[in-house]
């Protein structure tokens, strides 16, 4: 069975963080779930509007692309989801959200999820 991953933040503009994550993620062989409310598909994967509609009942990883406004505003959902890692890249690593996800015990990361996996941002270009 594949690791799964769900990108919340995920873009459709090759040039944003949340698509290069999408596309690297892909390329190591995990099973990819987006999470836009605005898109209906990123890289040839289904878009989700919010991590509560992803369909598995564990997630292996999160990774966060959002302003902490909109951060803070998911975390809750996360937390009612299984999620064994929640990863805040730069950006969107700001320490009122790190903080909330803690509360709400959720397993947290603050670094560069495509990095962690082998791959370097700059090669998604």
């Amino acid at each position: 069975m594949k690791p799964t991953i769900a990108v919340i933040g995920a873009s459709a503009d090759r040039a944003k963080f949340g698509n290069k994550c999408v596309r690297a993620y892909a390329r190591r062989g995990f099973q990819v779930f987006p999470v836009n409310p605005n898109q209906a598909n990123i890289e040839g994967w289904p878009a989700f509007r919010s991590i509560a509609d992803v369909p598995v009942a564990q997630i292996d990883r999160v990774s966060i692309y959002l302003p902490a406004a909109l951060a803070l505003g998911v975390l809750p959902e996360i937390a009612r989801k299984s999620v064994k890692e929640v990863w805040f890249n730069p950006g969107a690593d700001n320490p009122e959200v790190l903080a909330k996800a803690r509360e709400l015990g959720l397993n947290v990361i603050a670094a560069c999820s495509i990095v962690a996996i082998g791959e370097s941002p700059a090669d998604y270009s």
